[in-house]
């Protein structure tokens, strides 16, 4: 054989291994992050709530309702977006209205009821965010059921 041919394979080989020995360092390197991010999250996790707070009032959403205040829970669920690769966080909260005056909910009795809902958060470039987003009617864990198809569940990593 030539040497052209003996390197060709050579640099096949080192293409091959290099090939297989990414793929795990780059599941290393994703739970890596994960670990971080979640470790931030419960550092950060009051100023991000309140963040979110001002983020969904401000949107007013649902229609002539406006935001009272929320009771946040324990339960934080994680996931990663199939698609970007993104870390989500999903937390539970029971969130309390009251009506907006002169608004069509203004006699409706159903305004004191208090919801429960999920609140949306995500990790991008090293820090934890979030849009004001709440997922009504559904804890942590029914979110990532829900959306299967886009987010896969992390398990709780120290």
């Amino acid at each position: 054989m030539t040497s052209t041919l003996w390197v060709t394979i050579a640099i096949g080989a080192v293409l091959t291994g290099l090939a297989f020995g990414l793929r795990p360092y780059l599941r290393w390197l994703q739970a890596r992050e994960a670990r971080q991010a979640m470790r931030e999250f419960r550092m950060r996790r009051e100023a991000l709530e309140a963040k979110f707070f001002d983020l969904a009032a401000a949107r007013g959403k649902p229609r002539d309702l406006r935001w009272k205040h929320c009771d946040w829970q324990d339960t934080v669920t994680f996931g990663r977006d199939l698609q970007t690769q993104l870390l989500t966080a999903f937390a539970s909260v029971e969130i309390h209205f009251e009506a907006v005056e002169g608004g069509d909910m203004e006699d409706v009795e159903a305004v004191g009821t208090i919801r429960d809902a999920t609140a949306v958060f995500h990790y991008q470039k090293g820090r934890w965010g979030t849009g004001g987003k709440a997922l009504f009617n559904m804890n942590p864990q029914d979110a990532l059921v829900r959306l299967a198809g886009q987010f896969e569940a992390i398990d709780r990593i120290a």
